[in-house]
């Protein structure tokens, strides 16, 4: 009996990862038959047609654009009237009407170099899929992760013009709900999304900000108010009132003088 119980567990894995990877196919077949460079070009299309976050004539701005799938659908979004520029980490192939930059968004450098496509002009939409290099240490990963997130909002929200959207990339685990607190109030609404494009088995989600209320921004930064929050998440923060004394074998031993080590 548990023989067969043990089976029946194992079939229903495969039949399940069966799923996952003929999903994963038919993501990437249509990608390729759509001309994009990645399936997750349908994640950016899936988050527009549900939030309509980027119009014609917008000006968006991508974070970690490699390969190019989402650059590729917002030229689309924004039209010949429109902008994109992207940035990653990993060099880009070209993509027709958006300039891509190479370099690390959270680095002065890279930031200048942006700065200087926009010549004085703010964002209407900021769209990110950007993710940091993974150990394989979860807590490790989830946290360099949402910290990256936080900065990269600390950086790009100055330059998005009152009423714009902001999407990026979360993994689901600690800190995320403190991030959330941390970017509630720039918008008028905060939503999680999980794009049909998603990997069944992935953790990831997206975040979808909408109607940016620069006049409601707090004067700490979300990185410092996300970090408070975790802090206080797992008691970093915390002193006790009055905590009880605790005894300890430790004694401080006074230093032996000459007079001491006089012979008597």
């Amino acid at each position: 009996m548990r023989a067969r119980q043990g089976g029946a567990f194992e079939d229903t894995l495969m039949a399940e990862h069966w799923v996952e990877n003929h999903k994963r196919d038919s993501w990437r077949k249509q990608a390729k038959a759509s001309g994009y460079r990645a399936r997750s070009a349908f994640k950016l299309k899936q988050i527009q047609e549900r939030f309509q976050l980027v119009r014609e004539g917008d000006f968006v701005l991508d974070v970690g654009c490699h390969p190019g799938g989402w650059a590729q659908v917002a030229v689309e979004l924004v039209g010949a009237k429109g902008r994109v520029v992207g940035v990653d980490l990993m060099p880009c192939a070209p993509v027709e009407g958006a300039i891509l930059l190479t370099g690390d968004i959270t680095e002065p450098i890279t930031q200048e170099r942006i700065l200087s496509e926009l010549d004085g002009e703010l964002l209407n939409v900021i769209v990110s899929d950007i993710s940091p290099d993974i150990t394989g240490k979860w807590d490790m990963d989830q946290s360099v992760a949402m910290t990256l997130v936080a900065d990269v909002f600390d950086f790009a929200l100055p330059l998005l013009t009152k009423g714009g959207g902001f999407t990026t990339k979360l993994f689901q685990g600690i800190g995320v709900e403190e991030l959330i607190t941390a970017v509630r109030p720039h918008f008028s609404s905060v939503r999680r999304y999980s794009p049909e494009a998603s990997r069944n088995s992935s953790s990831e989600v997206y975040l979808v900000c909408r109607h940016h209320t620069p006049w409601k921004a707090p004067k700490a930064s979300i990185r410092e108010r996300y970090e408070a929050g975790v802090n206080k998440l797992v008691g970093g923060d915390e002193i006790a009132d009055d905590p009880e004394p605790v005894a300890s074998s430790f004694r401080v031993r006074r230093k032996k003088s000459s007079e001491d080590l006089e012979e008597h």
